[in-house]
């Protein structure tokens, strides 16, 4: 997932945004439900030009609404889905954000119950047992009971390594590499 980090007056801000062959997946339902859209607003004019009957198209204008909400809704969704991370070391604030088009949903901790950021590995594997892609994920921790904030993921250890560093002295926090380790059993 790709990232940007712009650093303005002591606050980081880590962007993810989907590749735009992902968003690619959105464009049938966009357009389905753009289809019923108009579709229903034929359904209107016809009613309000004195073409059709209201009493006779109600339950098909529900309908064509209903179809648009439901499979349109959702393309929207992806096509606009953006996720961001604000640290701000003045305030001592973590911002974690998840955004789809002007929808806004955010949540605020403090950045004092981060104590280091982490490097982990995420691996795929096939049928067989045989690794397939590995990812390197870079996240804010704390102690046992605070849930991390996923910062970013890269394809090669060496990006992974040099992202935490550069936020990690940002932030003034080390950062432990635990690639290669098994996660804890109560975590």
């Amino acid at each position: 997932m790709p990232a940007a980090v712009t650093q303005t007056n002591g606050r980081i801000r880590v962007e993810f945004s989907l590749r735009w062959y992902m968003r690619l997946v959105s464009l049938p339902f966009v357009a389905a439900g753009l289809f019923f859209l108009v579709v229903a607003g034929q359904i209107v004019r016809l009613d309000l030009s004195g073409y059709g009957r209201w009493s006779d198209d109600w339950v098909g204008l529900v309908m064509f609404l209903v179809f648009a909400l439901v499979i349109g809704l959702p393309g929207l969704v992806l096509l606009t889905a953006r996720y961001f991370v604000e640290l701000d070391r003045i305030l001592q604030q973590v911002i974690v954000t998840n955004q789809f088009g002007p929808v806004k949903f955010a949540s605020l901790r403090k950045l004092t119950e981060f104590k280091f950021l982490s490097i982990t590995d995420d691996t795929s594997t096939d049928d067989d047992g045989r690794p397939t892609s590995t990812f390197y994920n870079v996240s804010l921790c704390g102690g046992k009971g605070i849930k991390p904030v996923r910062l970013s993921g890269f394809r090669k250890r060496e990006q992974a390594t040099g992202f935490a560093h550069e936020i990690g002295t940002a932030l003034k926090l080390p950062a432990r590499d635990y690639v290669g380790t098994e996660p804890d059993e109560d975590a």
